[in-house]
């Protein structure tokens, strides 16, 4: 069987940049880890230079261990809760995707005080850093739709957020009030992207905190009734990992902006948990029905992004939609069934 770093290698991409990214050089903070290693590729493809500060606590070496022998691969094991491994990292480096944080809502409902330690702590550490840099170009940071919180109202549009739901949604939310006080402060000017339910290759269905299409994918290909948390009418944006990476690329090469931004990262679709079920059985020719479970704490019941403005802005269009995503990725789990078990 090919190697599935490998195939996920080969599987990228469209092309986000008209620059030329030779020596050009990126820091991607969280870099071993599921989206930012597939930014880590991408950057590489092009002949850029990529550092990757990574403490491998969330993340896999083996996410990036194909680029060791790439004279512009450079790797540093560190914790962005330790502020001179921050400063350190953004030596010299002029544009930094910082990926690094403590995801899931379960695990945050479970440790708030870890979450918090790393999701607050570890960025307000990041962006310092990155303020203070005599190189730096544009710092862009994950956000999170679970920003819009107990907000009801669908589409989910940039500036209309509810209250957050867990302690995770909290410290995403804190970040981008970080992010908006250095611009006003400090005329530093950061963009957050908050993703909606990113999935694709080498998401680990073994994690306890996993996501839920790692972990229906896993089921299906082990003939196994997948558990959904509720009724099944839950629906989310699913976002193929791909539109993240364009999403990143292109708010780092981005001109023009000149306060802190907030951009939703999605397709602009909805998709339910029992129309998901449906795709995965028609992908995998059976007819399994799922178990149905109690509704998990802290979880809202619909989310739909409004994605014209990063559109307008940054020229943001997704390239591959929900039903393609799907198919890309339960082909990378049948065909990598054991290293996806090792993230």
């Amino acid at each position: 069987m090919e190697d599935c770093k490998t195939i996920t290698k080969t599987q990228l991409m469209n092309k986000f940049h008209n620059t030329n990214l030779s020596g050009v050089k990126f820091l991607v903070t969280g870099g071993a880890g599921f989206i930012g290693s597939h930014i880590v590729d991408y950057l590489l493809a092009h002949g850029a230079f990529v550092r990757v500060l990574d403490n491998l606590s969330n993340g896999y070496f083996e996410n990036i261990s194909h680029n060791i022998a790439n004279p512009n691969f450079e790797f540093i094991e560190g914790d962005i809760r330790d502020y001179s491994v921050c400063e350190n990292a953004v030596r010299e480096i002029q544009y930094i995707s910082h990926q690094a944080a403590l995801g899931s809502v379960p695990r945050s409902i479970e440790n708030p005080i870890l979450t918090n330690e790393v999701n607050i702590g570890g960025f307000l550490n990041m962006l310092t850093a990155a303020k203070n840099s005599k190189s730096l170009v544009k710092f862009i940071y994950a956000a999170s739709s679970s920003t819009y919180g107990d907000s009801m109202i669908l589409p989910k549009v940039e500036g209309n957020e509810g209250k957050p739901l867990s302690p995770y949604a909290v410290t995403k939310a804190v970040n981008e009030t970080y992010g908006d006080v250095f611009s006003k402060v400090y005329d530093f000017h950061s963009i957050g992207l908050r993703y909606f339910n990113i999935f694709g290759p080498r998401q680990n269905p073994n994690n306890p905190y996993a996501a839920v299409i790692p972990i229906f994918c896993s089921a299906f290909l082990n003939n196994k009734k997948p558990t959904i948390n509720g009724d099944g009418e839950t629906s989310r944006d699913f976002t193929f990992v791909e539109n993240a990476v364009q999403a990143n690329i292109k708010a780092m090469l981005s001109l023009g902006l000149e306060n802190h931004e907030v951009f939703n990262v999605a397709c602009g679709d909805q998709v339910s948990l029992n129309e998901m079920i449906h795709e995965l059985n028609t992908l995998s020719s059976t007819q399994i029905e799922a178990n149905y479970g109690p509704e998990r704490k802290g979880d809202v019941k619909h989310s739909k992004a409004n994605i014209d403005k990063i559109k307008n802005l940054l020229g943001y269009s997704p390239t591959v939609l929900f039903a393609q995503g799907l198919g890309k990725v339960f082909d990378w789990y049948k065909d990598n069934s054991a290293e996806a078990n090792n993230g």
